[in-house]
């Protein structure tokens, strides 16, 4: 589908868009490049790609498709490195879980020529590195799009069949609604699961361990979740903020009635809030974003259990199987 991909980073998402494209031959040449020398070396040696290069303009010399795998507190800085070696009719795109920020940082930057398609793959784990990707991560999985009305429609069908071809489902909207979609469906759940698990941090040592020893399947899931790419997550919220905080103003309002149906003992109340919530979960299960399987489908193996890093808390168990969107 493309002579040249560029690929700058090589994290969860990248690693797995490289392997996908080669596992289903969709470019002729894959380049690769990164800021952090271990990590392209690391590429290296998974044979991720052709080209390996610190250099971010390099990579991107003649590439017809270039992706943006970086957090997207860099976009400005990556684009001030290759946007004057990005070739005319070049689409540039990117997998970052915000995208009215990323278009205000990249379009001012965009050469004249290159067609800029913003995309965000609704998949991922808590894990990260290039050694964390796998080929079928986007299969089933929806890809949202959005592109201006003005963008080149030969161009975005070309970008809607690229991630066809990864499997996953593709959808185009407006880059508004995109945010406030992701900052409820998303952004604030991830927002929730890294304050709950960092109550747990606070506690009292023996507390925190009873906790830990004893945790049910709600908690667990939350450290699932609050072990994501603090890096990326930081800039989610730093850059989607006005999205996120109208979302969790509304959570704050539901948690409130819910408080105090909890205080004055309201039974009927509850009944009534926790059937309708019932009924979403099933309407997720409908729509193939999930299976009925216990454990939010997760397989019941045993656990691959790694040492978290320095900035993750010990008890937030990772596990293969349970991705979070990112």
């Amino acid at each position: 589908m493309f002579e040249k991909l560029t690929l700058i980073g090589i994290g969860l998402i990248g690693s797995s868009i490289a392997r996908a494209v080669r596992l289903k031959d969709l470019a002729k040449t894959i380049a690769i490049t990164t800021r952090k020398s271990e990590t392209l070396e690391e590429a290296r040696a998974l044979g991720l790609g052709d080209i390996y290069t610190l250099d971010a303009a390099e990579a991107v010399e003649g590439a017809d498709l270039v992706i943006l795998c970086t957090p997207v507190g860099v976009y400005a800085e990556v684009m001030g490195q290759i946007r004057d070696r990005l070739k005319p009719g070049a689409i540039l795109s990117d997998v970052g879980s915000v995208k009215g920020h990323v278009m205000k940082v990249i379009e001012p930057l965009l050469p004249a020529g290159v067609h800029f398609i913003p995309g965000h793959p609704l998949a991922g784990t808590e894990h990260s590195g290039p050694a964390a990707g796998f080929a079928d991560l986007f299969v089933n999985r929806w890809c949202v799009l959005t592109p201006k009305k003005d963008v080149d429609p030969v161009a975005v069908d070309r970008l809607v069949s690229f991630w066809g071809a990864l499997g996953s489902n593709v959808e185009c909207m407006d880059a508004a609604h995109h945010d406030m979609v992701l900052a409820i469906t998303s952004h604030v759940p991830h927002l929730i699961a890294y304050n709950i698990v960092g109550t747990v941090a606070d506690l009292e040592a023996d507390t925190q361990s009873e906790v830990i020893k004893f945790s049910a399947s709600g908690f667990r899931d939350f450290t699932r979740i609050a072990a994501s790419d603090p890096v990326m997550w930081r800039d989610v919220f730093l850059t989607n903020r006005e999205a996120v905080l109208e979302m969790l103003g509304r959570f704050l309002e539901d948690l409130s009635r819910l408080q105090r149906m909890v205080r004055v003992g309201d039974g009927p109340g509850m009944q009534e809030l926790f059937t309708r919530t019932r009924a979403v979960r099933r309407s997720i299960i409908t729509a193939g974003q999930e299976t009925a399987a216990v454990d939010f489908g997760r397989p019941h193996g045993q656990p691959e259990v790694v040492a978290p890093p320095e900035d993750v808390p010990a008890f937030a168990v990772r596990e293969h199987g349970g991705g979070e969107d990112a």
